[in-house]
């Protein structure tokens, strides 16, 4: 069977918000683990990446009370 990614990708981008979890927690499950080494690398260059778009305005940082508030709100509105 020579299906292509993009038809999969399709195929999986219709499917019920439940069914897509479960798809992605198995998908994710099937990765090879990464090295202690590598997952500290991978978090690393994230934490400089965000920390950059912060530095350079292209994100706003809002106050962690405020945030906390967002979530709250959110998921009393079943947002989340």
């Amino acid at each position: 069977m020579n299906v292509s990614l993009e038809i999969i990708a399709e195929q999986a981008l219709s499917l019920p918000n439940d069914a897509r979890i479960r798809l992605a927690d198995r998908l994710v499950e099937s990765l090879d683990p990464l090295s202690e080494e590598e997952f500290h690398k991978i978090w690393t260059n994230e934490a400089l990446r965000r920390r950059d778009e912060v530095r350079n305005g292209y994100v706003k940082t809002i106050p962690g009370d405020d945030a906390l508030l967002q979530v709250r709100e959110a998921i009393a509105k079943n947002e989340i």
